[in-house]
């Protein structure tokens, strides 16, 4: 098959293209590598800031019109698949419907589909937008609700799912937010990830390593803030056993060294699922407290071990769970192996991309 990836996140395209084109598929990775990661792609189309670089990548995706025709999959990373207004977005969408066999829909973060299911539907008992049934009203989150709600991008959003062949959908929220409209072309396949050829090795003797990473954007909005006190709290509490490290916005190459060093990741407070940042570590061997319910077990393999520390969105469960990691290095060190059984068992990106050829082989 001839395969276009339009758009990018967190490398989930770029590690796809691989595990098809090992499976004998043409695929053309097409994205703005997603902004300072520089993931690799084929066709390069990030964008200068301001309404010159607007006009520029305009022109330069209309120079590159006929790279994206004749596709038997031409798969969209999110709505906003290109860095342009959402009212933009109408003709190229159209124009990839009507030069290529099937579109697909990726569900792999942000989109109106997620944000209404957060505060409207009660699927979720917490999540980026609520805990229970009171709506979270930081300044991030409401930021995301004007984005996403009664808005140009919603209305570009709505009229692609309703049209696309099918929704793929990365984690267990976002397969339930699509689930709920689009029941019959809705499809859960886990995030690929490339296993290191070599995994680092467990040492016995030193400080266990917790390690966090700080998007000063998000912090509030991710739950960073609660998981940083409470690894401090911790590491206070055990200084000759415990240290930790803190990174802030550098990029990704260098993120991936520092996270190689660490022996525990917190990530993600309200999330149910591991997405692309966890699931690197963890195939590391990197045990990764935050989001691991058992909602989202229920999707993978049967035989997936427990490995994700999961921790309810409080201060109170971050520290308790950091604590007993501390004092038990023998449950860390079977977390550690089982972290990396977990991501060989779902989320092998030969594997990953096998299920893809089945749903591009089905539609």
């Amino acid at each position: 098959m001839r395969i276009l990836l339009l758009g990018e996140y967190s490398n989930v395209h770029n590690t796809l293209a691989k595990g098809l084109r090992q499976l004998g598929h043409e695929v053309t990775v097409a994205s703005n590598g997603d902004f300072w990661k520089d993931y690799p792609r084929d066709i390069d189309l990030s964008r200068r800031e301001g309404k010159l670089g607007g006009l520029l990548l305009w022109a330069k995706l209309m120079r590159n019109l006929s790279h994206f025709m004749g596709y038997d999959i031409v798969q969209l990373i999110n709505p906003m698949f290109f860095e342009l207004k959402a009212a933009r977005l109408h003709w190229f969408y159209h124009f990839l419907r009507q030069h290529n066999k099937k579109i697909v829909l990726g569900a792999f973060g942000m989109d109106s589909y997620w944000v209404r299911a957060c505060r409207e539907k009660g699927i979720m008992r917490y999540s980026d937008f609520n805990l229970g049934n009171t709506l979270r009203n930081d300044q991030e989150a409401q930021r995301y609700v004007n984005d996403w709600i009664g808005t140009e991008k919603e209305q570009l959003n709505k009229m692609i799912a309703t049209d696309c062949d099918a929704v793929v959908a990365g984690l267990w929220e976002y397969h339930m937010a699509y689930m709920q409209f689009f029941p019959g072309k809705t499809t859960f396949i886990p995030y690929p990830v490339e296993l290191p050829a070599n995994r680092k090795k467990e040492k016995e003797q030193h400080k266990i390593k917790l390690f966090i990473g700080i998007n000063k954007t998000r912090n509030k909005y991710k739950g960073t803030d609660i998981m940083l006190e409470g690894a401090r709290k911790v590491v206070d509490a055990f200084p000759e056993t415990a240290e930790l490290k803190v990174v802030e916005n550098v990029p990704f190459n260098e993120y991936q060294q520092r996270v190689e060093q660490a022996d525990v990741m917190l990530d993600q407070l309200y999330s149910y699922t591991p997405a692309m940042n966890a699931l690197l570590a963890m195939s590391k061997g990197v045990v990764v407290v935050g989001g691991g319910e058992e909602e989202h077990y229920a999707l993978l393999h049967p035989h997936t071990p427990r490995a994700i520390v999961n921790v309810q969105p409080t201060l109170e469960s971050v520290t308790q769970k950091l604590t007993e990691l501390i004092k038990h290095r023998t449950l860390l060190e079977q977390l550690q192996k089982e972290s990396v059984q977990y991501i060989r068992l779902n989320h092998d990106y030969i594997g990953v991309a096998e299920k893809y050829v089945r749903l591009y082989e089905r539609l």
